[in-house]
C-alpha cells in the first residue's frame, strides 16, 4: 500500500484517534465529538479498536474476559489481528468515503499497553507494521489521574484489573509518545468532562482549519 497522507492514496477523511488510560473518559469524548461534528455538517464514521467487526468483537471479548489466561505475546497478536480485520474490512473504505473518521484507540494503544505496559520490545515495530501504512492525522490522549480513572470503573475487565504499576507505565508511555510526535499527539490534562470537551473541541477546530483537504 502506498503511504500517502496517512497510508491511502485516495484517502479523503481526517483520521482522528482517541487514547488514554483506563477510565479517562474516551467514550464520553467520542460521543461529544460525534455530536458537534455532525452539527457542523461533516459526514462521520466511528470505530473502536479492538472491535467494530464481527471478528474484532469476538477477539475483544477474549481479550477483556477476566477468565481469559493470555500470555503477553498472544495478547499482542490478538490486538494486531483485530486491528488488521478492522482496517481491511471497514477502515480503508471509511477513510475514502467520509469526511472524518474517529477511532476509539488504534496502534498507539499497542505501543503503550503491550510495549510500555507489558515490556514487549517488539510491540512498537509490529504495531507500525500491522497498521498497513494507515496513520492517524490527529490523536487526542486523555491524561487523567490513574487512581481516579480506575475508581470510576465498577466492573473491571482483564486489562483494568492489572496492578497499579502497570497503569502507571501506560501513563509514562503516552507521555513519551506525545513528546516524540507533538504535531499529531495532543495531551489533555483535565479531570472534568466539561473541561475535556472544551479543550478537545478547540484542538479539533484548530486542526480542521489547518487541514488542507476540502470536505
Amino acid at each position: 500500500m502506498e503511504r500517502v497522507a496517512g497510508g491511502l492514496k485516495d484517502k479523503k477523511a481526517l483520521f482522528i484517534t482517541l487514547e488514554g488510560v483506563e477510565g479517562s473518559g474516551k467514550s464520553s469524548l467520542l460521543n461529544f465529538l460525534k455530536k458537534i461534528l455532525k452539527k457542523k455538517g461533516f459526514s462521520l464514521k466511528l470505530f473502536r479498536d479492538p472491535g467494530s467487526t464481527q471478528v474484532g468483537e469476538k477477539i475483544r471479548q477474549i481479550l477483556l474476559d477476566k477468565k481469559s489466561k493470555i500470555s503477553p505475546h498472544t495478547e499482542l497478536l490478538l490486538y494486531l489481528a483485530a486491528r488488521t480485520q478492522l482496517i481491511e474490512e471497514k477502515l480503508k473504505k471509511a477513510l475514502r468515503d467520509y469526511d472524518i473518521v474517529i477511532c476509539d484507540r488504534f496502534y498507539d494503544s499497542t505501543v503503550v499497553y503491550q510495549g510500555y505496559g507489558l515490556g514487549l520490545k517488539i510491540a512498537q515495530s509490529l504495531a507500525l507494521k500491522f497498521c498497513w501504512g494507515i496513520k492517524p492525522d490527529l490523536t487526542i490522549v486523555l491524561d487523567t489521574d490513574i487512581k481516579k480513572g480506575l475508581s470510576r470503573i465498577k466492573n473491571k475487565d482483564r486489562i483494568e484489573k492489572r496492578p497499579l504499576d502497570f497503569h502507571q507505565r501506560l501513563k509514562k508511555g503516552y507521555y513519551k509518545l506525545a513528546k516524540k510526535e507533538p504535531g499529531r499527539i495532543k495531551l489533555i490534562k483535565k479531570e472534568s468532562l466539561e473541561e475535556i470537551f472544551k479543550e478537545a473541541e478547540e484542538i479539533v477546530e484548530k486542526f480542521l482549519k489547518r487541514w488542507k483537504r476540502k470536505f
